[in-house]
């Protein structure tokens, strides 16, 4: 570790941690966040939802199984900047092709090591989630706490225009399986749409894998246009940031609204919430990780869910509205889900194609399969 450059986070507060930095030399800025997953650090990095942000991951030992083609949730890593205790040295995995470092050099991301992370979550946690700089440069604290100052909030900002397709195009890789080929993918039935305001690729291979025909959309693409494709289903995706910066996704989310069956995902839920005149809200600290539980009000179940979001639907805003809350998070009593049998629409808050996270979620896929195929 003392072979390595100094570098520094500091936060709008004035909070300063200094450390060393790993992956691309420079300036980092974002929002910055916590993560409370102990494994899957590639695909929380290449997750589009994290558009924007710092993400520090509480498990303290980071980088031990490097990177492989397989595990990424998009073409890119998303994260601004990327916060750790300690960086393995020696990373051990069949599956490997590269180091964490490397990977990050590769797509100029700067990463800082060696901070006390557990103080950075407790600030965090204490006082909300802040915007923050990581430098590699020399720079004084109160230099580097002035320009994070000047971080535009993440309030109001679009960041689904940074995250989604210029253009349509047909997904067809199934889920992978690891070790062996496993169970084939269904034989293609049904034609299914994902809305991508920002959507990880296992969501896509979860619906590929049972036997959809998967057309990816632009975040800005018509209802009109999407349902002249004469879809099966719709899936509106994950995505970064405010709901309520993105009103064109809500003017569309309007108009298909009881035209086709549809599912919401994460930004996707919030959106179905804001069309139907509901209200969102940004809470403290968010939700990320792959430990939070969530009781479904129908069954009585709880399932242990991979979430990934700052933003939360306002459970009073929905009285009156046709719609009925399905899920809770039973940390903070948030809504985790909707429904609603008269506009033919069900969503999560939370993530069922995981990656990382437990798969106690993937029914909900089947679930959607099962409104669009006849008994």
């Amino acid at each position: 570790m003392n072979k390595r450059n100094k570098a520094r986070l500091v936060l709008e507060d004035g909070s300063v941690y200094d450390g060393y930095y790993f992956g691309s030399k420079g300036t980092a800025r974002g929002e910055v966040v916590f993560n409370t997953s102990m494994t899957g650090y590639q695909e929380i990095i290449t997750d589009p939802s994290y558009r924007g942000q710092i993400v520090t991951m509480t498990y303290p030992l980071i980088g031990n199984t490097g990177v492989n083609p397989q595990d990424i949730e998009s073409s890119r890593v998303q994260v601004s900047g990327f916060v750790i205790k300690e960086l393995s040295a020696i990373p051990s995995s069949w599956r490997q092709t590269a180091d964490l470092e490397s990977y990050l050099v590769e797509h100029g991301v700067t990463g800082l090591v060696g901070i006390d992370t557990r103080a950075l979550v407790r600030r965090l946690r204490n006082r909300g989630v802040m915007r923050g700089v990581i430098s590699s440069d020399a720079k004084a604290p109160e230099e580097l706490t002035h320009l994070a100052r000047s971080i535009e909030a993440f309030d109001n900002l679009d960041l689904v225009a940074d995250v989604t397709t210029d253009v349509p195009y047909f997904w067809n890789e199934p889920i992978r399986r690891v070790p062996g080929p496993g169970p084939q993918a269904k034989p293609i039935d049904k034609t299914v749409l994902v809305y991508d305001f920002g959507v990880k690729r296992n969501i896509l291979r979860e619906l590929v894998q049972r036997g959809c025909r998967v057309e990816v959309l632009p975040a800005n693409i018509s209802a009109q246009d999407a349902l002249a494709r004469k879809p099966d289903g719709i899936v509106l995706s994950n995505g970064p940031g405010d709901p309520q910066a993105v009103p064109y996704a809500i003017e569309i989310v309007k108009k298909l609204l009881g035209q086709a069956p549809l599912m919401g995902i994460c930004l996707g839920h919030q959106l179905l919430a804001l069309a139907l005149g509901g209200n969102t809200y940004k809470m403290k600290f968010g939700h990320r990780g792959g430990n939070q539980p969530v009781l479904d009000l129908a069954t009585n179940r709880v399932a242990i869910t991979s979430q990934n979001h700052g933003y939360a639907v306002d459970m009073e805003s929905l009285t009156g509205k046709p719609v009925t809350v399905s899920h809770i998070n039973l940390n903070d009593r948030t809504v985790e889900g909707m429904w609603s049998e008269q506009l033919d629409f069900f969503s999560v808050q939370y993530h069922p194609e995981a990656s990382p996270g437990p798969h106690d979620a993937g029914r909900l896929f089947d679930r959607f399969l099962d409104r669009i195929r006849p008994a």
